[in-house]
């Protein structure tokens, strides 16, 4: 069975993340989903109430997707570490790491990127705003990594945009009431 890993910090999760997930229901068997710290950012929300978002996020696609998962229990600030708990779970399978074309050039530095990149294949978001360069790539076949670039255009959104200047659009009404009731951009003023 193939799985596609959505891993996100996703603080706050966008509209653009419910878009991905939706894309890739239709195209994979399974698709885990997790939040989790990411070594390289700095986090306003909790872990947990990221988590609580992501919920959010996942249970207000239409129809409900079947095969659509949130799994907590693999979160970790490496993701090579979340391979190793992931297969723990799915012995078997073969696991898509999804990750945005801002990661490509990127994900080389990740920890152990050699050892975690032998373990997943990758699929690649495409981003309004970051090309996918040919030299990245060809460095990430260079691990032995099998790379595809999902054929999506993903909305403008972005948690950084709402965060600074309280882009509303970008996030779904449901997310947006939480946020709000439960204060967890302080800065940002709260609807009148």
């Amino acid at each position: 069975m193939r799985i596609a890993l959505f891993g996100t910090s996703g603080d706050p999760p966008t509209i653009g993340h419910q878009k991905i997930l939706q894309w890739l229901c239709a195209h994979y068997h399974l698709v885990v989903v997790w939040v989790s710290n990411n070594p390289f950012k700095t986090h306003h929300a909790t872990l947990e109430q990221r988590l609580e978002m992501m919920a959010l996020i996942t249970d207000s696609i239409a129809p409900k997707p079947r095969n659509l998962e949130i799994h907590p229990e693999i979160s970790h600030p490496h993701t090579l570490k979340t391979i190793e708990l992931a297969r723990q779970i799915w012995t078997q399978d073969t696991f898509d790491l999804v990750i945005g074309a801002d990661l490509v050039g990127q994900i080389p530095t990740w920890y152990r990127a050699p050892d975690l990149l032998s373990q997943v294949n990758l699929l690649v978001v495409p981003r309004q705003g970051y090309e996918i360069l040919a030299t990245d790539l060809e460095r990430l076949h260079s691990f032995g990594t099998k790379v595809a670039i999902a054929d999506l255009a993903v909305p403008i959104s972005s948690s950084t945009e709402f965060r600074q200047k309280g882009a509303e659009s970008h996030l779904i009404p449901a997310l947006l009431e939480y946020i709000h009731r439960n204060c967890i951009y302080p800065w940002l003023n709260p609807p009148s």
